[in-house]
């Protein structure tokens, strides 16, 4: 991180801190979205905070509660509620910012992000669209038969597991015999 230069160092004194002022009026709407991400997953949490004190407060039911715990949750409560306000205020902000830097690009039409085969040159994609569908079944045909030998041989294979398994206990029914 390099630290920002003196006044006295080439510059004259303001500067410097007009081209901040000015960098930090220019944020780009990427980072405005992350700042609005953050201040979303610190809106949550704090709405998380809130929900924790309110499950651990007890009900008024006439048993006697210490008014200084009382008093102290009630004001870690009305704080969280504070500040919850001001989260939301500063996502309205980021929101309108947002909306402000994006109000003058055009909005892409839907057609345009979702590629399809337009009627123009249906005569050549129909061609190609009919080798790769018999591409796609022939290579369905070929796993097909793939998994029928995989079958065949997983049955194979548990036939002569079976008939070992059923020779190491002839075998040791015979050697428990013997002694």
């Amino acid at each position: 991180m390099s630290t920002p230069p003196l006044a006295g160092a080439g510059m004259p004194p303001g500067a410097f801190s007009g081209t901040q002022a000015q960098a930090a009026r220019e944020v780009n709407t990427a980072s405005l979205c992350r700042i609005g991400q953050e201040t979303v997953q610190d809106i949550v949490f704090r709405t998380m905070e809130i929900f924790q004190l309110l499950r651990n407060m007890q009900l008024p039911n006439g048993v006697t509660y210490h008014t200084a715990t009382y008093q102290d949750r009630l004001a870690k409560l009305q704080e969280h509620l504070r500040q919850l306000s001001i989260l939301f205020r500063k996502l309205r902000l980021v929101y309108d910012k947002c909306n402000e830097n994006c109000a003058g690009l055009d909005p892409v039409p839907v057609e345009q992000l979702i590629p399809y085969v337009e009627e123009d040159g249906s005569k050549h994609d129909d061609r190609g669209a009919a080798s790769q569908l018999r591409f796609a079944s022939e290579e369905r045909r070929e796993i097909m038969e793939v998994n029928k030998k995989l079958k065949q041989k997983n049955q194979q294979l548990k036939q002569i597991m079976d008939q070992l398994r059923n020779l190491i206990w002839d075998i040791n029914a015979m050697l428990a015999m013997r002694n």
